[in-house]
């Protein structure tokens, strides 16, 4: 056992490379695109270490041509969701008495197959699987993944390092220990990024997990799994699931070495889980830990003093980028009367440039919606704002097809009425609503924005005159977890702007930093007295 204090690498951000035509990584990207979609792949389930297959065979489809089969993924029932949790048991106590160092390096390896020799296989994947365009892929699949696994390498070590005093005479130390029992994660299919880091953050810190993707996400899964094989994770770590949520749920949540979940998805089902967890509180040997990041309704405000074409790409790229389909996207505007018609005008071309189809055509700037059940849910808020002539008028897009792939047109709505249902539910999906406001009512506006809906993840801020800034930031003080000045409300880089938001948009716990990690951990107090009393007699008895 080595005594030495080890630096790991200092972390950095993974560069996005550009794709641009005739670059190296543009060729190599589209030849791993045309090599997967020539090939079928099987996707079993990973427990312990092992692959498991079963009967009940799904098939994985692209969302952009829903009539190709990418293959086909294997499905379990409770029984799986129990060998899962003891796999992650057995596991345990190894993996957490394994050396700090030695669980870096694996996510250090990991890192570097991600940006390296996986970079290709990664990106293709949620391009297929998932209809991402290129850029989206990388920054995402390639770039933020290794970000995560780098950057969280480095935020351990600052944890650990955390240690409190100690007076003369004694040594008081903290030790950061895994959570007793298994963690669940439970991760959606926008983010190939966030279905690695979920199960892995509370494994870097010593925890044992049971993983279930979202089933639209199970195809670049396989891709994380393989990695993480390759990189030594051992067996048993991160138990990959494919069964359906309910039957998840009534196993994981109510077992009594439930640990505690680490979740992204909708606000209803956070809740839910929360609701069974509660119910089931004295089950449990320890008190859960619950993270979670879901819902968002994320606005952009505009001051009458505020750049209009500086607001025009911020909403066509932070609301149509991966097809609205960010719990970051832009989905709610509200912009002054003085800069609409120059807002407007540059919004609309900024649409009418926008190339829609496969993601295999680089010139696509939007691809598919999810799946159909995502598509109906968003044609129907469509339809349902074509008919509130009253307040609503339809200036950009409006219409869908999906006989090939769930393809929806990059839509904006300017809504008369501030409560809308489109300017307070969240979608997901390329629809924008703006409000248009009277450029003398800033402050009321400020308010409006802060009171409407339930969420607080991303918004954003455009202004040129400082007080206004000033005004924004502390009026909207609770209305976004990130919080953006002059810029879109959504890119947020691991070790840069960490990620998440309260109200309910979650516990804002922080991926990409350290404030994430630190709840996996369960700390204990050691002090050691070097010469200890012998008499209870205090001085003042004299």
């Amino acid at each position: 056992m080595s005594n030495a204090v080890f630096n790991p690498p200092a972390p950095h951000n993974e560069p996005v490379r550009s794709y641009a035509p005739g670059s190296p990584e543009r060729k190599e990207l589209q030849a791993e695109y045309d090599r997967r979609i020539k090939t079928t792949m099987d996707a079993p389930m990973w427990i312990g270490g092992k692959a498991v297959e079963t009967k009940d065979l799904r098939g994985m489809t692209m969302p952009h041509k829903h009539a190709h089969k990418l293959g086909m993924s294997h499905h379990g029932d409770a029984k799986h969701v129990k060998a899962a949790i003891d796999a992650a048991l057995k596991a345990k106590r190894d993996w957490e008495h394994m050396p700090w160092q030695e669980r870096a390096s694996i996510y250090l390896k990991a890192a570097e197959l991600i940006s390296g020799p996986y970079r290709a296989s990664i990106n293709a994947a949620s391009m297929l699987a998932q209809s991402k365009n290129c850029f989206q892929a990388e920054i995402d699949a390639a770039c933020e993944f290794a970000d995560f696994l780098r950057f969280n390498v480095s935020y351990m070590v600052q944890i650990y390092r955390d240690q409190p005093q100690s007076a003369a005479g004694i040594w008081n130390r903290l030790e950061y220990r895994p959570l007793e029992g298994f963690v669940f994660a439970l991760t959606p299919f926008n983010f190939t990024s966030i279905a690695g880091n979920l199960p892995s953050a509370p494994a870097l810190m010593g925890n044992t997990v049971v993983w279930k993707c979202a089933n639209t996400q199970i195809y670049s899964a396989q891709v994380i799994m393989e990695i993480f094989r390759l990189a030594g994770l051992p067996d048993g770590v991160i138990n990959l699931i494919h069964v359906d949520g309910k039957i998840v749920g009534d196993t994981v949540l109510r077992h009594k070495d439930f640990a505690g979940v680490h979740f992204t998805g909708s606000t209803g089902v956070f809740r839910t889980i929360w609701g069974e967890i509660g119910s089931n509180i004295g089950n449990y040997r320890s008190y859960p830990r619950i993270v979670g990041e879901t819902g968002g309704k994320d606005f952009v405000v505009a001051h009458p003093s505020a750049d209009p074409l500086a607001v025009a790409t911020a909403l066509s790229r932070g609301a149509f980028e991966y097809q609205g389909q960010k719990c970051s996207a832009a989905s709610r505007a509200y912009i002054p009367e003085n800069l609409w018609p120059q807002v407007k005008k540059a919004l609309l071309e900024d649409i009418a440039a926008m190339k829609m189809g496969d993601p295999r055509d680089f010139k696509n700037f939007i691809n598919a919606v999810i799946d159909e059940k995502a598509f109906d849910k968003i044609t129907g808020y469509i339809a349902g704002a074509k008919k509130d002539r009253k307040n609503i008028k339809v200036i950009a897009g409006g219409k869908s097809d999906k006989s090939t792939g769930y393809f929806i047109e990059p839509t904006v709505l300017e809504s008369k009425d501030p409560k809308s249902i489109t300017m307070c539910e969240e979608l997901f999906g390329p629809v924008l609503t703006v409000y248009v406001y009277s450029s003398n009512r800033w402050m009321d506006t400020l308010k409006l924005v802060d009171s409407t809906g339930e969420y607080a993840l991303t918004g954003a801020v455009f202004a040129q005159e400082r007080a206004a800034i000033v005004q924004a930031t502390e009026v909207l003080r609770q209305s976004a977890g990130n919080f953006y000045i002059n810029d879109k409300p959504t890119g947020a880089v691991v070790g840069q702007q960490p990620f998440g938001g309260a109200r309910g948009s979650g516990t804002n716990d922080k991926a990409g930093s350290y404030l994430n990690l630190v709840r996996w951990t369960s700390a204990r107090t050691i002090k050691e007295t070097f010469v200890p009393a012998l008499d209870h007699r205090y001085p003042f008895l004299g």
